[in-house]
């Protein structure tokens, strides 16, 4: 089917309200407050400056939002060419939908694309985000990138295995994940909060996005061991 909208431009999101609120994610600050991981230093700059460089490295993205809490000024102390929306809701899905409206009144327009990406997923790379917007930018609904499962996968019940489940379909949903703005605004407002993630919300509009293989490096920092992870990781890039 021809593209109904050949010169849709692409905005990226990027929700950055959370509080680290996993005791294994916050630091203590010198000042003896805990720092949401978003902001821990990572190769010795805050965490989500090395996800806001990938996506600046991106030409074609036409405007990056990041939407962080109410009370949140890391952007007022640390300069990024990024808009700010202090607009975060106490749910990923309310963080989004907020963005969303700020982008279209930012000039973005409801056909135009949204990349959504977390901010914690620091090791996305220039070539991944170019990746996903080259297989998605002709796609009916768009899709996200996700790694395909090689490991045996398991279920549990009270500390013991349960069940071998079989993996041959199964994926690990990643981040960007890219929509056009408007049917993300629709299908976010149709599913709440119930939903972890933008692909979910599509999902339950009866849609079916595209996935694209993406690499194990992009993973979301989550306990503190990743940290050192995505430290090592960073520092053999450069």
């Amino acid at each position: 089917m021809p593209d109904p909208a050949p010169n849709s431009r692409f905005f990226v999101l990027i929700p950055c309200a959370g509080t680290g609120s996993r005791a294994s994610t916050r630091m203590i600050s010198r000042s003896g407050a805990a720092v949401p991981k978003q902001y821990q230093p990572l190769a010795g700059i805050p965490l989500v400056l090395h996800t806001l460089a990938a996506f600046a490295a991106v030409p074609r993205i036409a405007d990056l939002l990041v939407v962080v809490a109410p009370q949140d000024h890391f952007f007022e102390q640390h300069s990024a060419p990024v808009l700010v929306a202090n607009c975060g809701g106490s749910t990923r899905a309310r963080s989004v939908s907020n963005g969303l409206n700020v982008l279209l009144t930012h000039g973005a327009m409801p056909v135009d694309w949204v990349l959504v990406h977390d901010a914690a997923r620091c090791l996305i790379t220039p070539a991944q985000i170019n990746t996903l917007i080259d297989a998605c930018m002709h796609d009916e609904v768009g899709g996200l990138l996700a790694h395909k499962l090689a490991d045996t996968l398991k279920s549990g019940s009270d500390g013991r295995v349960a069940a071998t489940l079989e993996r041959g379909d199964k994926w690990l949903a990643q981040t960007p994940q890219m929509f056009r703005i408007g049917a993300l605004i629709e299908a976010l407002r149709r599913a709440g909060d119930r939903v972890t993630d933008e692909a979910g919300a599509m999902e339950a509009m009866g849609h079916r996005p595209r996935l694209v293989p993406a690499d194990a490096q992009n993973f979301k920092v989550t306990y503190a061991q990743d940290l050192a992870l995505a430290d090592i990781i960073l520092r053999s890039r450069t």
